[in-house]
């Protein structure tokens, strides 16, 4: 694994941390531990001790961003990812609440993630909270709470790392982004199917399918 790969500019304000973490909400700010102090080890304790799930960011505990229908579509992704790599053996697929090392003091939780076995150290699911490596593939379904600034700051860690696809999904407009590097995506719509490309050939999904989950109802 490489060096971390954010840097730190001089931090003053409450503001100037809010520009480096994206312009993200206050509200999603940890101050137990004080920002710039935070560990992977507070990134556990939090989620063991309150049930909540917190990014490491430069030192600063940032509660990930969830959402009922988000969830929904997140564990739709998972599934159709999950069927296809476990029927060849590829790797490993995690959901919500798998947190990734992808360099140290940064710690990241894609809402969904496909890791080959190649990536994985001792080919076999780590034992350990927070395992060190890039998935090959990294999925983000936005929420309110998410940032144009977040995002982006996302998409730059995630290919550092050695993410090859980044897939952003947007509830609300019926949208997947396929991003290849951080400023080249290609967007599609509820019309169309996602594919895996070159990093997982032969996975499709239906996005007409995916989004249908948000419009499923009781007779």
């Amino acid at each position: 694994m490489t060096a971390v790969a954010t840097t730190r500019d001089t931090i003053d304000t409450l503001r100037d941390l809010l520009e480096r973490l994206g312009d993200i909400s206050p509200d999603r700010i940890r101050f137990r531990p004080p920002p710039g102090s935070a560990t992977e080890a507070d990134v556990i304790q939090v989620e063991r001790d309150e049930n909540l799930l917190c990014e490491l960011v430069d030192g600063v505990l940032v509660e990930k961003g969830i959402g009922y229908r988000e969830s929904l579509l997140a564990i739709a992704i998972a599934r159709a990812l999950g069927d296809f790599v476990l029927a060849r053996n590829l790797g490993l697929v995690t959901g919500a609440d798998g947190m990734i090392g992808l360099f140290p003091g940064l710690v990241r939780i894609p809402d969904v993630a496909y890791v080959s076995w190649d990536r994985v150290p001792g080919r076999k699911v780590p034992a350990e909270a927070i395992p060190h490596f890039a998935p090959n593939i990294a999925v983000e379904v936005l929420s309110s709470s998410n940032t144009a600034g977040e995002m982006a700051r996302k998409r730059r860690e995630y290919f550092r790392a050695g993410v090859e696809l980044l897939w952003v999904v947007d509830p609300n407009a019926r949208t997947l982004e396929v991003f290849s590097d951080p400023d080249r995506s290609t967007l599609l719509g509820a019309s169309q199917s996602l594919d895996g490309g070159t990093v997982l050939p032969g996975f499709v999904l239906s996005l007409g399918a995916l989004f249908a989950e948000l419009d499923r109802h009781g007779d």
